[in-house]
């Protein structure tokens, strides 16, 4: 466990790219040998290739800014630097899957934000908190592509993060239905406000493919590993809304959901406090010290005070109540570029690296 392992970023230039830049900084398992992006930006200076389009809080790592990036589709150079990838590219969903699994089939592991993946029945789509035993499935994708090293992850969508947390340790009670209406910030867009002006002041109520996405990818990460393949959970039924609002980061959710054996509120409670997984046990780098935080006041979560809570990677509910047409209601708050993109695949990277799926 003490040789760090090198990896690279295919999409480096855009917003989730940078994240996964200064998550990998000092990183105890993992060392950033190699980035990658379109070719417009290959064989420039990482520096040169943003210029103006650095999004991040922090300063560019200096070594960072130095390094010439490499065209993504030039998979030959990137074997000689990496021993992994992530994968956070704005192309075709088509052109996606084809370069996932080239790389896979190159024997270089791939860990992708991108949904292109996310419904191949052999691809683990994780949630490592949750769903770590979907990377069983990995023995049977690397028969499939006729590989010894090299496979696919994927994490799932940013939207889902709080309430599928929250759902998750509620299970035993037999979740029957939920409603989810999610108010997504903009750099779950790519963007900042100073590229969408139109968003001060303003509210979407349209977000294509996450409601889709929303209602259906709960069920994967609840379903059964069986066979080589993950086979989708029956139910609940999930029904959302997804609206963009004028938040820099932090996608909040208003849930309401019914049970076949309702639970008390302090069961609830209990459950949410002691729930924790994989990341927990192991102690991952990553990892929230406390998966799942509850407050007592009535005007949280916020998303100013709470997305950054251990490093933006907990996830935060509040509100707790009865409802007259449901059996409860409550609101959650995940960090979207963090525990809902770069920061869980991250995660997964780690939890797959313990496993010894990146030997």
């Amino acid at each position: 466990m003490s040789k760090k392992i090198r990896a690279g970023i295919v999409g480096a230039t855009g917003m989730v790219g940078q994240r996964f830049i200064t998550l990998l900084q000092d990183h105890p398992y993992f060392t950033l040998t190699a980035l990658a992006a379109s070719a417009r930006s290959a064989g420039r200076p990482y520096e040169e290739a943003v210029a103006g389009r650095w999004k991040m809080a922090t300063p560019m790592p200096e070594d960072v800014a130095k390094m010439t990036v490499i065209d993504a589709a030039d998979i030959e150079a990137m074997k000689e630097k990496v021993d992994f990838v992530f994968c956070a590219v704005d192309m075709k969903k088509p052109d996606i899957l084809a370069l996932e699994e080239a790389y896979a089939k190159a024997e270089i592991p791939v860990v992708s934000n991108n949904s292109a993946n996310r419904w191949t029945d052999d691809v683990p789509m994780v949630i490592p908190e949750i769903n770590d035993i979907h990377t069983n499935v990995i023995k049977s994708q690397r028969a499939r592509l006729g590989t010894k090293r090299g496979f696919i992850a994927v994490k799932p969508n940013c939207s889902i993060q709080a309430y599928v947390a929250a759902l998750t340790p509620l299970r035993k009670y037999g979740i029957k239905e939920v409603v989810a209406t999610t108010y997504q910030a903009i750099s779950g867009a790519g963007k900042t406000f100073n590229e969408w002006p139109e968003m001060v002041d303003n509210l979407i109520p349209f977000i294509s493919g996450e409601e889709e996405k929303s209602e259906k990818e709960p069920l994967k990460i609840w379903g059964e590993e069986k066979d080589g393949v993950i086979v989708t959970a029956k139910a609940p039924l999930i029904t959302t809304q997804c609206l963009r609002v004028p938040v820099t980061d932090g996608h909040t959710c208003a849930v309401f959901v019914n049970f076949e054996n309702k639970p008390t509120k302090e069961q609830i409670l209990a459950e949410w406090k002691a729930f924790r997984g994989a990341p927990q046990l192991l102690g991952l780098p990553h990892a929230p010290e406390q998966f799942i935080t509850y407050f007592e006041e009535e005007n949280r979560p916020q998303a100013r005070l709470d997305r950054d809570i251990y490093g933006g990677m907990g996830v935060t509910l509040g509100r707790l109540r009865e409802d007259t047409l449901f059996d409860y209601k409550f609101v959650g708050l995940a960090h979207n570029t963090l525990r809902g993109a770069a920061g869980g695949a991250v995660l997964t990277a780690e939890l797959l690296y313990r496993q010894g799926y990146l030997d």
